[in-house]
């Protein structure tokens, strides 16, 4: 936070502004019901008094939170309860009732999916962000909005009823990260079974991966979303080689308008690439 942002707090607009200022990054739920002053130096002696035993502490958050798995032993768990499904209702049934995600406690709703899961393009986003967890479906706030522009300037709508423009999104996580946090390593490694199984159920002809998330995961690369996008790579799914395109996610885009051409140049190759394959 800059000087002027330190000061301006001092104020009442300026309060205002620095309670947007925390939502605008993300910091959208309060921990306690009743406003507590952090610019209050508290009286030690009475935290001390008033704070319950060590022991009372760590009962209680036991007692709230039952025990998560590892991330080792939750991989393996989420390979198995992947591996047998045989439908997107199954996926969708084993990743509501999988516990390797200590996120899913903090979630509001599980976002699965949306678009016409028979669409011959299959997008993958990152994780949801607030408004995808109120809806349940991914890509609705602005970001979502934004999408909806850049697909529709190629022809693609997650609504379309005519499979030659429709397409079907996804994203690797399918819990909201607190805060719209970029999802942990772990939990990256952990929801990867799923994110698969759920591309090899639909079989897509073509994948567009939003987003640097979604293109390290899949593609298994460490270089950075400006190294990876501008070309195509194949993604297995089975005996098939899929093409799939990265690209910047539209929250980057909302940070970045500049960047807004380089997706251009990219939708426009996506597109080439679905009229070579169509013909």
């Amino acid at each position: 936070m800059t000087d002027n942002y330190a000061k301006n707090i001092q104020t009442q607009d300026g309060m205002l502004e620095a309670l947007q200022w925390h939502i605008d990054h993300g910091a959208d739920e309060t921990l306690v019901d009743i406003a507590v002053d952090r610019t209050v130096t508290p009286d030690i002696a009475d935290v001390i008094a008033k704070a319950p035993p060590p022991k009372a502490v760590v009962q209680k958050a036991v007692e709230s939170y039952p025990e998560m798995m590892g991330a080792a032993a939750a991989i393996i768990e989420a390979q198995k309860c992947a591996a047998a499904c045989e439908t997107l209702e199954e996926l969708k049934i084993a990743i509501m009732d999988f516990e390797g995600l200590s996120i899913k406690k903090t979630a509001t709703n599980m976002v699965f999916g949306d678009g016409n899961p028979k669409a011959p393009i299959m997008l993958v986003g990152e994780a949801p962000g607030a408004d995808e967890d109120i809806q349940g479906k991914p890509f609705v706030g602005v970001g979502g909005q934004l999408l909806d522009k850049i697909l529709a300037s190629i022809g693609l709508d997650r609504n379309a009823t005519d499979l030659n423009s429709a397409v079907y999104i996804s994203n690797i996580i399918n819990w909201r990260p607190p805060g719209n946090r970029t999802p942990s390593q772990a939990e990256q490694n952990i929801s990867l079974a799923f994110i698969e199984r759920h591309i090899a159920l639909v079989q897509p002809k073509m994948i567009i991966l939003c987003g640097g998330v979604a293109a390290k995961t899949l593609l298994k690369r460490s270089d950075s979303i400006s190294k990876i996008r501008g070309s195509f790579h194949d993604y297995p799914v089975g005996e098939k080689l899929i093409p799939a395109m990265a690209t910047y996610h539209p929250a980057y885009l909302l940070r970045t308008p500049s960047q807004k051409k380089a997706v251009w140049a990219d939708m426009q190759m996506f597109q080439a690439k679905m009229k070579e394959i169509a013909a």
